[in-house]
């Protein structure tokens, strides 16, 4: 299971989510096969050998159908979802599903983990060894617009997905341990020491995570900016004609410092009111918007 985590986390490899799969569903075949063996479950095909005349033990579907398998139902229908996904992508590469099940393979590797704590011991936890993906970029608002439109699922894996969930209850599809969805949410607090924690788990059942059923993830120290600093990046995106009645004037229209709209927060120097790059992307977006007029 490291194997395929650090398959799909590898930096410049396409094809990511098929080899994540592949790997993961022998990781979990060999997790049942441990365990059946241990607890003197008879788990080979008694009628069957490999080609070189070999013992031929149960495939993950046998595993997981048979009655002895000791995975909870949410993260049964989840190796469900990857086996009939792995049954498309065996034969043809896809190489544009990464994202579409981005969220079932969290729940994989989360799920393999809890298993693997519960039935064999904490001291096998993998949770340790395996290091926060780091991201070079970040997306801007056109940037992003244009990644969902250039996002195209290849249609029978797209026909897949739509056909497994379908037949899924609302309780089965918000299960974290079928899909498991993290947010990235920058962080605003006031003082490096008070966000000093990368990570933010909300518990299972708490008002939180009623509200947005997710794993926050917190950026630290978010960069903040006075007005000055607003104007030089506008500026220097390509709109020199840009100044300070013209952003006195779309603060105002926008009501920019309503907390609650994310542009902005009081600084720690006498209430001063500091700015975030979300207020900059639509300061330039609206330059954009206006044609030539702060060119």
């Amino acid at each position: 299971m490291i194997g395929a985590v650090h398959i799909f986390n590898a930096a410049g490899l396409t094809f990511r989510a098929e080899l994540f799969v592949m790997t993961a569903i022998v990781a979990w075949t060999y997790f049942l096969h441990a365990y059946f063996k241990r607890e003197g479950v008879n788990h080979q095909y008694n009628d069957k050998k490999t080609a070189q005349g070999a013992v031929k033990y149960w495939d993950l579907s046998k595993c997981i159908s048979t009655g002895h398998s000791p995975i909870s139902s949410g993260a049964k229908l989840n190796l469900e979802f990857l086996i009939e996904l792995r049954n498309e992508i065996a034969h043809q590469s896809t190489s544009r599903i990464d994202d579409a099940v981005g969220m079932e393979l969290q729940a994989c590797c989360i799920n393999f983990n809890d298993e693997l704590k519960k039935h064999f011991g904490n001291q096998y936890g993998l949770e340790k060894r395996l290091p926060l993906a780091l991201q070079f970029v970040s997306f801007g608002r056109d940037q992003r617009s244009i990644l969902k439109e250039a996002f195209a699922l290849p249609p029978h894996v797209s026909s897949l997905i739509q056909a497994f969930e379908s037949g899924l209850t609302d309780d089965q599809v918000s299960d974290p341990a079928f899909r498991y969805r993290v947010a990235f949410v920058p962080i605003s607090a006031k003082k490096s020491s008070g966000s000093d924690e990368c990570v933010v788990v909300i518990k299972p059942g708490s008002e939180e995570a009623e509200q947005i059923s997710e794993v926050i993830f917190k950026e630290v120290n978010r960069a903040r900016y006075i007005r000055r600093d607003v104007l030089t990046k506008v500026r220097k995106a390509g709109f020199p004609k840009f100044g300070e009645g013209d952003h006195t004037k779309i603060m105002q229209q926008l009501n920019a410092k309503d907390p609650s709209k994310g542009y902005g927060c009081k600084g720690d120097y006498k209430g001063s009111w500091v700015w975030f790059d979300k207020w900059i992307e639509r300061v330039i977006e609206h330059c954009q918007e206006s044609g030539e007029k702060y060119r």
